[in-house]
C-alpha cells in the first residue's frame, strides 16, 4: 500500500487509510517469503514440552503427527499413511509412510514410541503429559507407579505402531496431530540437551526446517527439501519478528514489511479495530478459546471460594467485550467455549453486584479478617492484557472497594512464576486442543495438573470426568461434564472473562493460511498469488 494514515487515540495509533484503495503488496516472484510477527520469543521448539501458541506455531510448522487438519478442516493423514482401528475402538494401527527427517534420517514408528513415552516420562515435565493419558499406562508412567514399559504404544517395525487405549476415544485421530504426539528424532534429542533452543540443532519432520533463531529478535523457517510432501508446500520462507507493541506490528503491516498482523501469533490495537472493520480489511473468527483470570487457591484471600466468586461477579463482561476488545468476543459465565458448550446460558449472572458484596462480606467473615490483604494481578506483557487489567482493577474498585496492584511480565518469565505459583490472580487462556469438553475442563482435573497453575482440586470433579471417560452414552457423558463444569463455576479457580475470537489483516495476495475452529495456524497450504 503506497498511502496511508495514523490517528492518535489515547496515544496508540489507529490505523486508517485503509478505507480507501488497498493494494496488495506480496510479490510473486521467487522466492515466496511470509512475514510475519510473533510478539515473543518462542520458549521452545520441543513438541514435547511446548504449551504455549507461540512455540506452537513454529513446532507446527517444522514438525508432524501422525495426522494433520487439512484446509477442509477435517484430519488427514500426514506422517502415518492410514491406520485402522479395532471393532471396540480401543487398538489403533497406524503405518508409517516413507518420509524423511530435516537432517536426512528416516523417520519411523519407533521415532513416535520414543517421544510419546519421553514427554509422559516425570523427568521430561512436560506440563502437557497429561493429553497422553488415552494412552492405557500412560497415566501410571508420568505419576511414577508405572514403568515406561507399560505404555501401550508400541513400533511393532520401522513402519508399524500400534496403540492401545484405556477406553475408546473417537477423537483420537485428531487428538494424534496435536503437539504433544509429535515424533522427536532419538539421536538429536539425547545427543544434545539444548537441542530445540537453536536453529542449528533444531530437527523436524514438517514442512519446513528452522533456518535462524535470533532469540528475542527474529526466527525464520524455510521450505524442508526432504518433507514427504514438499510439492503441496508453496512457501520458501518465512520471517517471524518478534515485536511485542501491537501498534508498531501494525505500523510494520501498513509500511508493507508484514504480510499479516494480529492474531494468533499478536494482537492488534484495540482502538485499531473499528477502522479496520469500516475499511472492510479486518478478518475476525470465533474460536474454541476462554480469556480468563486465575486465582492461587493456595494464597490469602484466594483459599476461601466465596471471596473468589465476588471477585468474578464484581466485574460487568458485556462493557469489557463492547467497549474494549470491540471485535465480537462472547461475554463468558462458564468456561466451555460455545461451540462445544454445555450449558448455553452460562452458569451465573454477569455484573452481580449485589451477590458480590455480599458474598465478599460472608467469605472475609470466614476468614475471621476485615481487612482484605494486598492483592496484585499479574499479566504478560501486552496492550490488551493491560486495557483489559487495568478495566477491572477499576471495576473491583468501584464495585468491591478493594485496590488491586498490577503487574506485567516479559512471557516466559510469566509462564515461570505462574507455574511455580508466585502469583495471586493471573491471566490465563486456553485454546482448544480438539473438539470436545474434555480438553477444557480436564485440565483442572488434578491439583498438579500441568497447565492447573490454580492448586485446585476436588474430588467430585474429578470423579465425574473419570465417569465421562467410561460413559458411550453422548447424552449422559454431556449431563456428566455440565455437572463437573458446574462444580468448576460454584468454586470458582478460575474466573471466566470471555471467549475468544481471532481478529486480524493480511496481504490479499496471500491465500490459504489454514485457522482452524481451535484458533491454531498451519502454513503448509499458504501461497502467494501473482500481484494483480
Amino acid at each position: 500500500m503506497k498511502k496511508s494514515v495514523f490517528l492518535a487515540l489515547s496515544s496508540v495509533l489507529v490505523f486508517g487509510g485503509m478505507m480507501t484503495g488497498y493494494e496488495g503488496a506480496i510479490q510473486a516472484a521467487e522466492p515466496k517469503v511470509l512475514r510475519m510477527n510473533l510478539h515473543s520469543d518462542p520458549p521452545t521448539a520441543d513438541p514435547g514440552i511446548a504449551e504455549d501458541t507461540t512455540s506452537s506455531t513454529i513446532i507446527t510448522a517444522i514438525f508432524e503427527g501422525l495426522t494433520r487438519l487439512g484446509k477442509d478442516g477435517k484430519v488427514h493423514p500426514a506422517a502415518a499413511e492410514s491406520y485402522t482401528v479395532s471393532e471396540d475402538g480401543k487398538t489403533y494401527t497406524f503405518k508409517i509412510r516413507d518420509a524423511k527427517w530435516s537432517n536426512g534420517d528416516p523417520v519411523t514408528a519407533h521415532d513416535f514410541e520414543y517421544a510419546w513415552k519421553r514427554a509422559l516420562d516425570p523427568k521430561t515435565a512436560s506440563n502437557y503429559a497429561y493429553q497422553l493419558y488415552y494412552v492405557k499406562g500412560a497415566e501410571d508412567f508420568n505419576k511414577g507407579t508405572g514403568k515406561a514399559g507399560d505404555v501401550e504404544v508400541k513400533a511393532i517395525d520401522d513402519k508399524t505402531l500400534k496403540v492401545e487405549l484405556t477406553n475408546p476415544t473417537p477423537f483420537f485421530p485428531e487428538l494424534v496431530a496435536f503437539k504433544t504426539y509429535f515424533p522427536v528424532n532419538k539421536k538429536v534429542v539425547e545427543g544434545n540437551k539444548k537441542w530445540a533452543d537453536e536453529a542449528k540443532t533444531v530437527v523436524g519432520n514438517g514442512p519446513f526446517k528452522m533456518e535462524t533463531w535470533e532469540h528475542k529478535s527474529k526466527l525464520t523457517v524455510v521450505k524442508n527439501e526432504k518433507y514427504w510432501d514438499k510439492a503441496n508446500v508453496k512457501l520458501d520462507k518465512i520471517e517471524f519478528s518478534m515485536i511485542e507493541d501491537e501498534n508498531t506490528e501494525l505500523s510494520m503491516f501498513d509500511n508493507d514489511e508484514l504480510d499479516w498482523a494480529g492474531a494468533p501469533t499478536s494482537a492488534l490495537p484495540t482502538d485499531a479495530l473499528p477502522v479496520l472493520r469500516e475499511a472492510g480489511i479486518l478478518k475476525t473468527q470465533p474460536i474454541a478459546g476462554a480469556y480468563f483470570y486465575r486465582f492461587n487457591t493456595e494464597q490469602a484471600p484466594f483459599t476461601n471460594a466465596k471471596i473468589r466468586k465476588a471477585f468474578a461477579y464484581a466485574i460487568n463482561r458485556e462493557s469489557i467485550t463492547a467497549d474494549i476488545l470491540q471485535a465480537g468476543q462472547v461475554p463468558a459465565t462458564g468456561y466451555v467455549p460455545p461451540s462445544m458448550a454445555l450449558n448455553k446460558d452460562g452458569y451465573f449472572k454477569d455484573n452481580d453486584l449485589e451477590v458480590a458484596k455480599k458474598l465478599l462480606v460472608e467469605g472475609m467473615k470466614e476468614e475471621g479478617i476485615t481487612k482484605l490483604p494486598p492483592i496484585t494481578l499479574t499479566y504478560n506483557t501486552s496492550e490488551g492484557h493491560k486495557k483489559i487489567a487495568k478495566e477491572i482493577q477499576a471495576q473491583w474498585k468501584k464495585n468491591l472497594g478493594v485496590d488491586i496492584k498490577l503487574e506485567n511480565k516479559e512471557w516466559k518469565v510469566y509462564l515461570e512464576d505462574v507455574h511455580q505459583g508466585n502469583y495471586q490472580i493471573a491471566r490465563g487462556g486456553w485454546l482448544g486442543d480438539f473438539n470436545d469438553p474434555i480438553n477444557f475442563l480436564e485440565m483442572f482435573q488434578e491439583k498438579d495438573g500441568g497447565n492447573n497453575d490454580t492448586r485446585w482440586e476436588n474430588p467430585k470433579y474429578k470423579e465425574l470426568l473419570n465417569q465421562s471417560s467410561l460413559e458411550q452414552d453422548p447424552e449422559k457423558r454431556k449431563a456428566m461434564l455440565m455437572q463437573a463444569e458446574q462444580i468448576l463455576m460454584d468454586e470458582m479457580p478460575i474466573m471466566p472473562i470471555y471467549f475468544y475470537t481471532n481478529s486480524w489483516v493480511q496481504n490479499e495476495n496471500l491465500k490459504d493460511v489454514v485457522m482452524d475452529g481451535l484458533g491454531d495456524i498451519d502454513f503448509k497450504y499458504a501461497d502467494i498469488a501473482e500481484k494483480k
